[in-house]
This record gives C-alpha cells, sequence and structure tokens, in this order.
C-alpha cells in the first residue's frame, strides 16, 4: 500500500503546512509594507503641506495683484472723469465767451445802426 502514495491525512497535513508558510511569507511582506508604507505616507503628508503652503502664497499674491489692479484702474477711471469734467468746463467757458462775445458784436451792430439811423435823422432835419 505504501506504492500508492501519500495517505489522505498526509494530504491535508501537507496542504495545512504549504498554507502556513504562505502566511507567514504574507506577514513578513505586510511588516515590509508597513514600514515603507509608513515613509510613502509621511512623504505624501509632506508634499500636501507643501502644495498647501504654494497655493495659499500663490492666493495672497493674486490678491495682492489683484487688489493693485483694482487700485489703478480706479485711479484710471477718477483721471478721466477729471479730464471728461475739466473738458465740460473749457466748453462750457468757451460758449459763455462765445455768446458774450456774439452779444457784445450784436450790440456794436447795434449801437452802429443806431448812430446811422441818428445820422440820417440829423441829415433830414
Amino acid at each position: 500500500m505504501a506504492l500508492k502514495g501519500p495517505s489522505f491525512a498526509e494530504r491535508l497535513q501537507t496542504a495545512a503546512k504549504a498554507k502556513q508558510t504562505q502566511l507567514e511569507k504574507i506577514r513578513v511582506t505586510a511588516l515590509a509594507n508597513d514600514a515603507q508604507y509608513a515613509e510613502r505616507q509621511a512623504a505624501r503628508v509632506a508634499t500636501a503641506k507643501a502644495r498647501q503652503i504654494r497655493t495659499a502664497e500663490r492666493k495672497s499674491a493674486n490678491r495682492v495683484t489683484a487688489e493693485r489692479r483694482d487700485a489703478e484702474r480706479t485711479a484710471e477711471k477718477a483721471g478721466q472723469a477729471r479730464a471728461v469734467a475739466e473738458e465740460k468746463a473749457r466748453k462750457d467757458a468757451e460758449r459763455v465767451a462765445q455768446v458774450e462775445a456774439d452779444a457784445a458784436l450784436k450790440r456794436d451792430q447795434k449801437a452802429a445802426r443806431d448812430s446811422k439811423y441818428a445820422a440820417r435823422k440829423a441829415r433830414q432835419k
């Protein structure tokens, strides 16, 4: 009977030993992986913190740039508004001067007409 091979009990025992050796291998690699995992995790955390710091700095710089740009736009709009107001004031002053000049011209023309009329009347008498 020994020629027939291992018995059922021997085969179960061999399978159990094989499973046990596989479990030991997995435990050993798991312990090694746990150490490596901790290192990788620490590196990830450090990278994430550095990324957050860079993002915060970038946002701060963008905010400062936007505020400066807004201030420049406000100053430019104020300058444009001032220029428009000055131009309007200049045009109003020119219009007033033109109206005064026209009124003076009409007064002079009327005075000239009146003097001609008076001279004509004086000649007729």
